[in-house]
């Protein structure tokens, strides 16, 4: 079948590369079916513009997937209408994190005939052959369709439990000199080339704002990563791995054997991951810094005990401090992640944070504090249709999450406009920290320049 993938314009300069279609993508081409790849998210390509395309081109599927948030909803919403504008409509395919939780929702709104829910390696292939030879779609698992003005929901699909046997992202129909140059990332050279690399998928925590829910956690065996990294290497240059996925620092043990590897095939390269605090030992940390460790992002969420008990972050102050000195005395920067609204928090417990992430930020990234946001699929979700903070998906999407630096849902006491200002006083302590350290350093370059002829300098303008 001749298929058409979509990466969405994102509308930045420059993109994160698009692993969810790189690897379905893969799993297509080794089953023989021709698959192009839409670049709008490269090209800036109005969304109109699909529209002709489709009219021009003939597909047999076209086939998008979106992350929660207002972005990506939104964004979904437009590429929906494009391609149900088309007079040569191909047969529309959705998945991602959007509208797998509530995909009655989605099938209703965009107009899509089936929504793939959850991961879609093994389904994707499936629903084509029944496409392919017009056979039901009822016996298919881990999708949604309609069947008249009927929402079919299937049984729920096992997850890949062999994710090893999953082939590399199909790179060469991307170009990936364009997305080897994602900035800004944290600690990289300006000669670096950056490129995201998944470790494994899932998590083994349950944090109660999180949308991942899949059980457990599956890791890829180190020879398959270091291959992926060894081809990323001597094929695009690339110098500088971001794992992209929920948590390569799933247990001590497994970190420690990830970085020995690393170490025994002399990668040479930089790197940094998402980790778990209760997990930065010294001793662990001190691997990873030898195997090329440059940033660690941390999921913190808070800095108080009891807002962290109602999350259920399965973290606890004094782990936080410990973990992020430790990371600090290796000289790996940490990334320090806070968020505030959560079920406890109030104006004591946002001035914790703004503490914290002054005492121990070291510049490497400007970080600011975001209010928790209930997306479907997620227990905080449900929580706030319960306390009648939401009646829903249409709600969520239509009129509560406008943007993911405002607030969606209040579980404060505080009012609406005492929330807002709590948050826009905390960032303005934390933006004038970042940016006076910016300028104590293009200060200290003049200095070094102007007094001490500094013939090494490359110009305060450079890119």
């Amino acid at each position: 079948m001749k298929i058409l993938l979509i990466s969405k314009d994102t509308e930045q300069y420059t993109d994160w590369f698009p692993l969810g279609i790189a690897y379905i993508s893969a799993v297509l081409l080794k089953e023989g079916h021709d698959v192009q790849i839409y670049h709008q998210n490269v090209n800036h390509y109005p969304d109109e513009y699909l529209t002709e395309y489709l009219n021009n081109n003939i597909f047999d599927v076209v086939g998008v997937g979106a992350v929660a948030g207002y972005y990506q909803y939104r964004k979904l919403l437009k590429i929906s209408n494009a391609i149900n504008s088309s007079k040569n409509r191909p047969y529309y395919i959705i998945g991602g994190q959007c509208p797998t939780p509530e995909p009655e929702y989605f099938l209703k709104k965009t107009k899509a005939d089936v929504v793939v829910l959850g991961e879609a390696e093994v389904t994707i292939v499936e629903l084509l052959d029944a496409i392919a030879s017009c056979n039901s779609l009822s016996n298919i698992k881990g999708i949604a369709f309609l069947d008249g003005d009927k929402v079919i929901i299937n049984e729920e699909r096992s997850l890949i439990e062999d994710i090893d046997s999953i082939p590399f992202p199909a790179y060469h129909l991307f170009p990936i000199n364009y997305y080897r140059l994602i900035r800004p990332i944290p600690n990289a050279r300006k000669t670096d080339f950056v490129f995201p690399v998944i470790s494994g998928r899932g998590c083994t925590f349950k944090c109660t704002f999180c949308y991942r829910m899949d059980k457990g956690f599956r890791p890829r065996c180190n020879e398959s990563i270091i291959d992926e990294i060894k081809y990323l290497k001597s094929n695009f240059g690339i110098t500088y791995i971001f794992f992209a996925d929920e948590l390569l620092m799933a247990s001590p043990e497994r970190t420690a054997s990830l970085c020995e590897n690393f170490i025994e095939q002399k990668l040479d390269i930089h790197w940094c991951c998402n980790g778990r605090l209760n997990y930065a030992k010294p001793k662990v940390l001190k691997l990873m810094k030898k195997a090329g460790c440059v940033f660690i992002n941390y999921g913190i969420e808070s800095m108080d005990d009891n807002v962290l008990r109602n999350m259920n972050k399965a973290l606890t102050y004094d782990q936080i401090i410990k973990g992020v000195e430790a990371t600090v005395a290796e000289n790996i920067s940490p990334g320090l992640n806070i968020l505030f609204g959560n079920i406890g928090d109030n104006k004591e417990t946002l001035k914790s944070a703004v503490n914290f992430l002054l005492k121990y930020d070291d510049g490497s990234q400007l970080r600011t504090i975001k209010p928790v946001t209930p997306y479907p699929g997620s227990p905080l979700y449900h929580a706030a249709i319960e306390k009648g903070f939401l009646t829903g998906c249409e709600d969520f999407y239509e009129n509560k999450h406008v943007n993911s630096d405002l607030l969606t849902v209040n579980f404060t006491e505080l009012s609406d406009t005492e929330f807002h200002m709590s948050l826009y006083e905390a960032n303005s302590i934390l933006f004038k920290n970042y940016y006076n350290r910016q300028l104590s350093n293009v200060l200290g370059s003049a200095k070094k320049l102007y007094l001490e002829n500094d013939a090494n300098f490359r110009g305060f303008r450079q890119r």
